[in-house]
């Protein structure tokens, strides 16, 4: 592949990050909403919704765990537009922010799994949702190609 075409496929990478970005926010902030108003989250996949989320686990001082999901899905969201409008350095925080956000995804799924032993369909999603953000990030560390004067994205 010659390296236009490289850099043309490697330049939309945070583009698919704002995007995915954004459905990270829509779960997160569905699951807020219900949180706030103690309506059930309808499960219609996986049973266990309501065991999760009304666990001890899905709030940290009375703040739902979304609502954190909600602001980090937005400055993920934020460093992915800030690099599309031209300011790389943002994708390096962006890379930074996912790797976070990862690892508590991951922490969150052996929560799930281990202790409450049940699954929520959102935050399963929402896990995905994370870990697609992750890949993307590394993604870019791969495709595009280094040289001595030039950093990934």
């Amino acid at each position: 592949m010659n390296e236009p075409d490289e850099q043309a496929r490697v330049a939309k990478l945070p583009v698919a990050a704002a995007i995915v970005s954004l459905i990270g926010l829509a779960d997160s902030v569905y699951l807020t909403v219900h949180h706030f108003t103690a309506e059930p989250v309808p499960c219609s996949i996986i049973e266990g919704c309501e065991q999760v989320l009304t666990s001890p686990y899905a709030e940290v001082g009375g703040v739902p765990l979304a609502a954190f999901g909600a602001a980090a899905y937005f400055i993920a969201f934020s460093l992915a537009t800030l690099t599309i409008f031209g300011r790389p350095a943002m994708w390096r925080l962006f890379g930074i922010q996912t790797i976070i956000m990862s690892a508590f995804s991951a922490w969150l799924i052996y929560v799930q799994a281990a202790l409450i032993g049940a699954f929520c369909q959102f935050c399963l999603l929402s896990a995905l949702t994370t870990f697609t953000l992750y890949l993307i990030y590394l993604a870019s560390l791969f495709l595009k190609p280094r040289t001595a004067d030039r950093a990934p994205i």
